[in-house]
This record gives structure tokens, C-alpha cells and sequence, in this order.
């Protein structure tokens, strides 16, 4: 068995979209402070942290892009959506700021030889997070999904995709319709994932990414996980 992180650290101020709110990492205490129980010494550190439901790695409830009564919140979704067979697309060929297409996912399929299979999770390898981050263009320039290729993957049945930038979809209309395409199929999709690098051509797969159990979220950050039998 072999297990591959591919979720981002969450620390100090680290990027995010400008309308989530920012990601604060304080000390609250450090090892300086002692207690004392009977005579039995104790020293411990502890951060405070402030931060939205969409903070670094995430998962989005469909709450979020649904404002129906019946969409659910991260605390109400089934677990079972998050430990799912998994498959990894290499769209690493697409140019910053493209779009893509339901040909390019056709060949990515054929390339990788597998078969998107309904409840899976298809992660979209766009090699996004090497290119841009650091720079400014992290949360502006990545290649991102339209209407039409979301609604492809969408009728292939599928719990979820993911993908390294903070977008599903690039920046304005095409991230809006996207969303509604998950909201109208009945899927979601993570967000800020790394290392998907490392599953290209692997075939299939476990993903694991249990989210963080939040009264009423529209979102939560998660520990994403892929599981390879060696």
C-alpha cells in the first residue's frame, strides 16, 4: 500500500480567493506556560486559527452553489462520498488561462486508459500547482473546465473531480456555470489539491478526504488522500 498526500499545508496567510475570508495561524500559548496537578508538571502549545470553510484544500457542500432548501450542508453529505475509487486525468499539455475542453478529457481518458466509472472521483492533473504557485497568477491563470466539460464528466455519473487551483472553472462566467453544473447534476468537486502529478498513469485508485464535520458548512477543508495497492 502506498499513500500519496495531496493536500496543501494550512499556515499564515497563505492565497486564497478574495471574497473567502482570509487565513489567520496565531500562537494561543507555548511551552513557556506550565501547569501544575498535583504536583505533576505539564507544558503545552497551542495555535488559534481563524479561517473560512474553504480554506486551502476543500470540498465543496452543495449549499454552496445551491440555495434550495433540500441542498445539503458538509455535516449532512454521506461519508461514503469521500472514500471513493479514483482515477487521474493528465491535462498537464493545457496553457495558463485555457479552457478545458470535452476532447481534451476524451484523449486524457483514452491516454490513461481507464474508465470513468459512476461514484468516482476524477482528479484533473493540470500540473497547475508547479507553474503558477507563488506568483500572482496562483489564483488567476489556471486552465479550468466549461460548461460543456463539466456536464461530460457530469453524465458519467461521478461523485466528485478535483483539481489544484482554487477554481473549478476559469475565472468569471465559465466558474459560475460550472458550479451550476454541479448543482444541476447532482456533484461536486475539491478544490487546491497537490501532487496529482504523481498519479498520472497509475490507473485506478482509492481517493480519501474526509471533511472537517462543520455545523451548517458550505464547505470544509479536508486531508486528501490517494491509496495505491504496490
Amino acid at each position: 500500500m502506498q499513500l500519496i498526500d495531496l493536500s496543501r499545508e494550512i499556515y499564515h496567510k497563505m492565497p486564497r480567493l478574495v471574497n473567502h475570508p482570509s487565513i489567520v495561524v496565531t500562537e494561543y500559548s507555548n511551552h513557556d506556560e506550565v501547569r501544575e496537578a498535583d504536583g505533576y508538571k505539564f507544558s503545552s502549545a497551542t495555535l488559534n486559527l481563524s479561517l473560512g470553510d474553504h480554506a486551502g484544500t476543500h470540498v465543496d457542500a452543495p449549499c454552496h452553489f445551491d440555495s434550495s432548501s433540500e441542498a445539503l450542508s458538509i455535516d449532512q453529505m454521506p461519508l461514503d462520498n469521500f472514500f471513493t475509487e479514483a482515477i487521474c486525468l493528465d491535462l498537464s499539455f493545457k496553457p495558463l488561462k485555457s479552457d478545458i475542453s470535452i476532447e481534451d478529457l476524451e484523449n486524457a481518458v483514452e491516454k490513461a486508459d481507464v474508465e470513468i466509472k459512476p461514484k468516482d472521483m476524477v482528479l484533473l492533473h493540470m500540473d497547475f500547482y508547479n507553474r503558477c504557485f507563488g506568483t500572482p497568477g496562483y489564483l488567476t491563470d489556471f486552465p479550468g473546465l466549461t460548461k460543456e466539460s463539466a456536464t461530460w464528466l457530469g453524465a458519467k455519473g461521478i461523485n466528485m473531480f478535483g483539481v489544484e487551483a482554487v477554481s473549478p472553472g476559469r475565472p468569471g462566467r465559465n466558474n459560475f456555470e460550472v458550479h451550476h453544473v454541479c448543482r444541476d447534476m447532482g456533484f461536486t468537486h475539491v478544490e487546491g489539491l497537490v501532487n496529482l502529478e504523481k498519479l498520472v498513469g497509475k490507473g485506478r485508485f482509492r481517493f480519501i478526504g474526509f471533511p472537517i464535520k462543520i455545523q451548517g458548512g458550505t464547505g470544509a477543508p479536508i486531508r486528501a488522500v490517494a491509496w495505491l495497492e504496490e
